[in-house]
Formats: C-alpha cells, sequence, structure tokens
C-alpha cells in the first residue's frame, strides 16, 4: 500500500483569483517526517514532473524535483529546488496553509527569499509586492502579517532551522523515489 497520498497546491492571489496549481504531489505521511517537522506540524509534498497550470490556464511540467514544505500558523511556504549545482530554496511569502481533502491553498504576497545552493540571500519581487499592495487594497493587518513573516523566515533561514536541512529534504526525496509512487 502506497502511503503517500496525491495533493494539489493552488496558489491564489489576495483578490482571490487562481494564481498557479501544481497538479500532482505527494505529501510525505507524518510517520515519515523527521521528529523537528512533526514538532512544528509541517506538510512536506513532494513532486517530480509535474503539471503546473497557471492562471491563464497554460499548461506546463516542471523539470526540477522538489520538496515543499507548509507550517501551519506561518506566513510563507518554502520549495526546495533539487538543482544539479545543489538545492535552492524558493521561499513565497504567503498566507498559511489550508488544508481540505487532498487540496492546500494559499495567498501569494509575492515577495519571496531565495537561499543558492551556496547560501546566499536574496528578497526578490519587492515592486511586485508594493504594485498589488495597492491594486489589492492590503489592510494594515495584512501588511502586518507580511511583514512579520518576511522576518520570521529570514530569522529560520539565518540559523538553518528546519526544513532549510539538504540532508532531510534529499532524504524525504530518496525515499519517495523508492518507496513511494515514484517518478
Amino acid at each position: 500500500m502506497n502511503p503517500y497520498l496525491p495533493y494539489q497546491i493552488k496558489s491564489f492571489k489576495h483578490d482571490g483569483h487562481l494564481h498557479r496549481m501544481w497538479m500532482q504531489n505527494w505529501r510525505v505521511p507524518d510517520a515519515l517526517l523527521a521528529p523537528e517537522h512533526r514538532a512544528e506540524s509541517m506538510i512536506a509534498l513532494i513532486n517530480s514532473q509535474t503539471p503546473i497550470r497557471e492562471r491563464d490556464g497554460k499548461e506546463w511540467t516542471s523539470k526540477i524535483p522538489s520538496v515543499t514544505f507548509f507550517i501551519p500558523g506561518e506566513w510563507y511556504n518554502v520549495v526546495s529546488l533539487l538543482e544539479d549545482q545543489g538545492i535552492r530554496y524558493y521561499c513565497n511569502i504567503a498566507s498559511p496553509p489550508y488544508v481540505n481533502e487532498g487540496v492546500i491553498t494559499y495567498i501569494d504576497y509575492d515577495l519571496d527569499v531565495i537561499r543558492t545552493p551556496n547560501g546566499t540571500i536574496q528578497i526578490v519581487d519587492q515592486e511586485e509586492y508594493e504594485l498589488h499592495k495597492h491594486n489589492y487594497h492590503y489592510s494594515d493587518v495584512v501588511e502586518r502579517k507580511v511583514k512579520r513573516g518576511l522576518e520570521s523566515l529570514l530569522a529560520r533561514l539565518k540559523r538553518e532551522g528546519p526544513p532549510f536541512c539538504n540532508d532531510q529534504v534529499l532524504a524525504y526525496y530518496e525515499l519517495w523515489r523508492n518507496e513511494g509512487p515514484g517518478v
């Protein structure tokens, strides 16, 4: 019996329109999560060659396998991209995840933080955030939560707290490849 359950990930913008969907992801069973991930009730999803649907309906297939982490209550999520040169962490500043019957949804607030395989950290898409803050009329509450989410994420990156552990990310991916539905 396959312990990995299929999930979709749906990203929305603040005004409610669909931003992007990752059609096929596999949830790491709680029993297989590392203790530090289980302690924070993290949700870990693996995908490889997954179809992705954009807002305009265009579809494409991801070329880079990934392990994505959602942490309940946190205003960000973390996508660990398993690239040839090492793991690149692409972090979305976003609302906490909402999970319902095999679908995880969140609101993407544009700001992204990238940690490259060599450890360089950069904040990107600040112009997009400012534009959408104006166009979508982010409330003061949302702005404060986005700012706190960014601060919390940067602090976690600095201390290299979970889920920023390359060995664990690779272990999840290899276990899934060997025992899960495979690629």
